[in-house]
C-alpha cells in the first residue's frame, strides 16, 4: 500500500555485461519486467547498432511465422493457445529454430504450389466439361434444322476452332465471368456490326479460383461467326474480357468421347487433389500446435536484442554498459537475475550492476494489482504523477464509488451495476482468454472493480435515499401520524387520500425513521421542495470535506520534498481561507439543523430560521438584513448570539491570507537567494586554493511546482505567484458551486426514473382484468430496456464523467501536479499484449 501513497523510491544503475552472457542476461530480464532501460546511443543510426543483424534476422522469421499462419488461417486450422509461455531459446537454439521455420515454410509454399496447380488444372477440366454439357443443345438443334448429314459436311475443325468452308461458317465456344457478359455482347456486335450469333448458358455451381480460393461464376457462351477476320476480332476481345477458350468438335461422337475422356481425368483428379490436402492438413495441424510456441519464442528473441542495442560497448570491447531505472526494492532481485543469465550462459566473469547518483528526474512507479489498476489508470490519465508525489489513486477508491453513487442514488440500479461487475471479476480468467476486441467491452473490462464498487455504494446511497427503482421501501412503519384524524400513515389511509399535509409539529413522532427517509414522503406534495434541500445541502456539505481534504494532502508533499516553508506560505494561508469561508457555511448549515425545529420555541421555530445562503452573502457584503416578522413575533437576525462578531473576524482572516498568498513566497524566494548570494561568496573566498570536493547529488525533484526558483527571475517569480493566488481564491467558490452537481443529477436520476415508471410500468399495473397481465408483460420488457438503456448506461456514464471532473479539478487541483513519466520496464508480457493489440 506504500507504494499506493507514494511512487516507490527509483534507482539509475549502470549494468556491466560480458557479450557472451547479454543475451541470457536481458532474457531474465524480460522475464521479471522491472527495468527499464535508457538508450545510450541516441545519435547513432538505427542501421549501424551493434545487434542490428540479430534484429533483421528477427524480423525475417516474423515473416515466414505470419506466412505459415496465413496459410494455417485459410485451411481453418484450430491454433491451440498457449498453457505456459516458453522462455526466450538459447543462441544455439536460435539456428536449429531458424532452420526449422525455413524447411516448414518450404514444406508450406511447395505444397501451395501443387494445389494451385492442381486446382488450375481441376478448373480447366471443370470448365471444359461444362461448355461440353451446355454446348450440346445448341449444336443439336442445329442439327434438327439442317439435317445431321449437312451439318457434317459443312462443319471442319481447324486450330482446334470450328470453322466452315462451304459458306465459311465457324463457333468459338468458352467462358467469361457472369458479370462482365452485358459488356462482352455489346463488345461483339459493335466490332462484328450485328453478323455474329452468340449463345449462352449459365453455370449454376460458383467455381473456385484456384490462386485466391475465392467463389466465382462464370457463363458458357458460343459466338457463330463467318470469316477469318471476324474470327481474328473476336479471340482479341475474349482476351479483353478475360474469357477462357476450349476446343469443342463438330460432331456430336466427338464430344461424346471428349466429354467421357474430361469425365474420367476429373475424377482421378479429384482423387489426387483430396490426397494432397489430406496431406496439407496434416502438415498444417502438425505446425499448428507450435505455432504461437514459436511466435512467443521469436518475439521475445527480437525484444531481447532491440534492448541490447541501447548498450554501448566499451574501448576494449570485452564489455556491455547499460544504463536502466530500477525500483530500489528491486534490486537484489535484479542482481539476482544478472548472475542467473552469467551462469546460465556460461560466462566466466560475472556480470554487476552499479547504482549511481544523478540529478535526473527518475519514472514514476506506482505497484499495482488487478484491484488498483483501474483506479490507478484514472488518475494516469489526467497525468502521470511527478516522482515521489502523493498519489490520489489511494483515495479514489473510496471517494470516486462515494461521489458517484450520491448522483446514481438508487438501490435497484446499482443491484444492477453490481452484478454486472461481479459476474466480470468473479469469471475474469475466462474472459480474459476469449480477448474479445469490443473497445467498449474492453474499457468496461478494465474497470470491473471500479463498476463493482460503484454499483456497492449506490446500493448504499439508494437505502439512505430510501429510492428502488424510483419507489420507497416500508421496512420499520412510517414515522408521521395524522392527529387529525386520529391515523397512523399506512397503507390503507395512504392509498385513499389523494394529497397528503405534513405538519411537523402535530404529525411526526418522536420515534425516527431508523435508516434512510421515512417512506412517506414519496407521496407527499412538497417532496421535490423537501429533496432538494436536503440534497443539496448535502452536496456542499460532501464537496467541501473533499476539497478540505485535497488541501491537506498537500502538506505530505511539502514534508516529503524538504519545502516545509510551504506549509507557512501554501497550505495554512489557503486552509483558513477555504475554512473561514465555505467550511463555516457548513458550520451553519448544522447549527440550523440543531436549533430550529418545528416544536421549539417561536424564535427557534421553522419560520424565525435564517439563510444559510442569505446570512453568507450579507457576511461577504459586511450588512445585515431585516429580520422575519410573524405577527407579535420579531425573529433573530442571526442564530446565535455573538454571531456577527464571529463571522466579521473569519472574514477579516481570510482576508488576510490573500497577501501572504500573494507575496509571501515571492519575498521568501528573495530572501533566500541573497542569502544564497552572500554565502557563496564568503565560501569562494575560503576555498580559494583548495581542491574541490566532490558535491554529493541530492535526491532528484520532480518538475512542476517543486522546481527550484533560482535560475528564474523575480518578476516571473511574482507573476507565477499572482495567477497561483488569483486561481486558488476564485477556485474556491467555482469548485463549491461544482460540487452542486451532486445535488443536480442526483435529483434528475430520481425524477426520470420516476417518470418512467409512471408513464411506462404504470400503463400495466393500472388494470385489473387479464387484459393488464397481458400489457404488464410488454410494457415490462419496454420498461426493462429503457431503465438499462437511459437509466443505468446513459445516466451511469454521465455520473461517472462528472464524478471524474470532480476528482481531477476540484480534488487534485489542491495538491497534485501530474508532471511526471511513466515506468516502462522491459518486460516480454508487456511486449506481447502489445503485440497482440497490433495485430488485433
Amino acid at each position: 500500500m506504500g507504494s499506493m501513497f507514494r511512487s516507490e523510491e527509483m534507482a539509475l544503475a549502470q549494468l556491466f555485461i560480458q557479450p557472451e552472457a547479454a543475451y541470457m542476461s536481458m532474457s531474465e530480464m524480460g522475464e521479471i519486467g522491472i527495468v527499464q532501460f535508457r538508450d545510450l546511443n541516441e545519435d547513432v543510426n538505427a542501421f549501424q547498432r551493434k545487434f542490428v543483424n540479430e534484429v533483421r534476422r528477427c524480423d525475417e522469421m516474423e515473416r515466414k511465422l505470419r506466412y505459415i499462419e496465413v496459410e494455417v488461417r485459410k485451411d481453418d486450422v484450430h491454433i491451440p493457445d498457449v498453457q505456459e509461455l516458453p522462455k526466450a531459446p538459447n543462441p544455439r537454439e536460435i539456428i536449429d529454430l531458424e532452420a526449422h521455420l525455413e524447411k516448414t515454410e518450404g514444406e508450406i509454399k511447395e505444397l501451395s504450389d501443387s494445389a494451385v496447380s492442381l486446382m488450375s488444372n481441376f478448373l480447366e477440366l471443370t470448365e471444359l466439361k461444362k461448355v461440353l454439357e451446355k454446348t450440346e443443345p445448341f449444336f443439336l438443334e442445329q442439327e434438327e434444322t439442317n439435317g445431321l448429314d449437312s451439318v457434317h459436311k459443312a462443319l471442319i475443325p481447324e486450330d482446334g476452332h470450328n470453322v466452315s468452308i462451304r459458306g465459311r461458317l465457324g463457333f468459338v465456344a468458352g467462358v467469361v465471368q457472369r458479370n462482365r457478359v452485358p459488356a462482352f455482347e455489346r463488345m461483339l456486335w459493335r466490332i462484328s456490326r450485328g453478323n455474329v450469333f452468340l449463345r449462352q448458358a449459365e453455370i449454376d455451381e460458383p467455381l473456385k479460383d484456384p490462386t485466391t480460393g475465392h467463389e466465382i461464376y462464370k457463363t458458357v457462351f458460343v459466338v457463330f461467326f463467318q470469316g477469318e477476320q471476324l474470327k481474328s476480332r473476336i479471340k482479341k476481345v475474349c482476351a479483353g474480357f478475360h474469357a477462357t477458350l476450349y476446343p469443342c468438335p463438330s460432331t456430336t461422337v466427338e464430344r461424346k468421347e471428349m466429354f467421357t475422356g474430361v469425365k474420367t481425368r476429373l475424377e482421378d483428379l479429384n482423387i489426387v487433389l483430396n490426397q494432397t490436402q489430406d496431406h496439407r492438413t496434416r502438415v498444417l495441424g502438425t505446425v499448428a500446435k507450435e505455432l504461437q510456441n514459436w511466435s512467443v519464442m521469436v518475439r521475445k528473441m527480437k525484444a531481447i536484442y532491440h534492448t541490447l542495442n541501447f548498450f554501448n560497448m566499451d574501448v576494449t570491447k570485452k564489455c556491455l554498459i547499460g544504463e536502466c531505472w530500477v525500483p530500489v526494492k528491486d534490486i537484489a532481485i535484479v542482481q539476482k537475475a544478472l548472475t542467473d543469465g552469467s551462469s546460465v550462459s556460461g560466462s566466466s566473469i560475472p556480470s554487476f550492476m552499479n547504482v549511481i547518483d544523478t540529478s535526473e528526474n527518475p519514472p514514476t512507479f506506482n505497484r499495482t494489482n488487478k484491484f488498483t489498476r483501474g483506479f490507478q489508470n484514472l488518475i494516469d490519465a489526467y497525468g502521470i504523477a511527478s516522482y515521489r508525489e502523493v498519489n490520489p489513486a489511494l483515495y479514489t477508491i473510496i471517494t470516486f464509488p462515494f461521489l458517484f453513487a450520491i448522483m446514481f442514488g438508487d438501490a435497484g440500479h446499482g443491484v444492477i451495476l453490481f452484478l454486472f461487475g461481479l459476474y466480470m471479476c468473479l469469471w475474469e480468467k475466462s474472459l480474459a482468454q476469449k480477448k474479445i476486441s469490443s473497445e467498449i467491452w474492453t474499457i468496461f473490462f478494465g474497470g470491473r472493480y471500479i463498476i463493482l464498487l460503484m454499483g456497492l455504494f449506490s446500493i448504499y446511497t439508494g437505502i439512505l435515499y430510501n429510492d428502488v427503482f424510483s419507489k420507497s421501501v416500508n421496512i420499520f412503519g412510517s414515522s408521521w401520524v395524522d392527529m387529525i384524524n386520529t391515523k397512523k400513515y399506512n397503507f390503507t389511509f395512504v392509498n385513499a387520500s389523494e394529497t397528503l399535509t405534513f405538519d411537523p409539529k402535530d404529525d411526526y413522532s418522536d420515534v425516527q425513521y431508523p435508516l434512510g427517509l421515512d417512506p412517506v414522503w414519496q407521496v407527499a406534495k412538497n417532496k421535490i421542495i423537501f429533496l432538494n434541500t436536503y440534497k443539496m445541502k448535502m452536496s456542499i456539505v460532501v464537496g467541501v470535506i473533499h476539497m478540505v481534504f485535497g488541501v491537506c494532502m498537500s502538506v505530505a508533499n511539502f514534508v516529503h520534498f524538504k519545502k516545509k516553508e510551504n506549509i507557512l506560505l501554501d497550505f495554512i494561508p489557503q486552509i483558513l481561507f477555504l475554512l473561514c469561508l465555505f467550511f463555516w457555511m457548513v458550520v451553519m448549515m448544522f447549527i440550523k439543523w440543531f436549533k430550529y425545529g418545528a416544536r421549539n420555541s417561536a424564535l427557534s421555530s421553522p419560520f424565525c430560521a435564517p439563510s444559510v445562503l442569505i446570512l453568507f452573502i450579507n457576511m461577504m457584503l459586511f450588512k445585515e438584513s431585516d429580520p422575519p416578522k410573524d405577527k407579535d413575533t420579531t425573529c433573530e437576525i442571526f442564530m446565535f448570539e455573538g454571531q456577527n462578531e464571529v463571522q466579521m473576524a473569519l472574514v477579516f482572516i481570510a482576508l488576510l491570507c490573500v497577501p501572504v498568498l500573494l507575496l509571501g513566497k515571492p519575498f521568501y524566494i528573495m530572501c533566500t537567494k541573497k542569502s544564497n548570494a552572500h554565502k557563496s561568496n564568503t565560501n569562494g573566498d575560503i576555498n580559494q586554493g583548495m581542491e574541490l570536493q566532490p558535491e554529493v547529488v541530492e535526491e532528484a525533484k520532480p518538475s512542476g511546482e517543486h522546481h527550484d526558483h533560482e535560475d528564474e527571475p523575480m518578476s516571473e517569480i511574482f507573476i507565477h505567484q499572482a495567477i497561483h493566488c488569483i486561481e486558488y481564491v476564485l477556485s474556491t467558490v467555482s469548485h463549491t458551486a461544482s460540487y452542486l452537481r451532486l445535488w443536480a443529477l442526483s435529483l434528475a436520476h430520481a425524477q426520470l426514473s420516476e417518470v418512467l415508471w409512471t408513464m411506462v410500468l404504470s400503463m400495466g399495473l393500472g388494470s385489473d382484468s387479464y387484459v393488464g397481465s397481458i400489457m404488464l408483460y410488454l410494457v415490462f420488457a419496454a420498461w426493462a430496456v429503457l431503465t438499462l438503456g437511459v437509466l443505468v448506461m446513459m445516466e451511469g456514464l454521465s455520473a461517472f464523467l462528472h464524478t471524474l471532473r470532480l476528482h481531477w479539478v476540484e480534488f487534485m487541483s489542491k495538491f497534485y501536479s501530474g508532471l511526471g513519466y511513466p515506468f516502462q520496464p522491459f518486460s516480454f508480457k508487456v511486449v506481447l499484449e502489445e503485440e497482440e493489440e497490433g495485430e488485433e
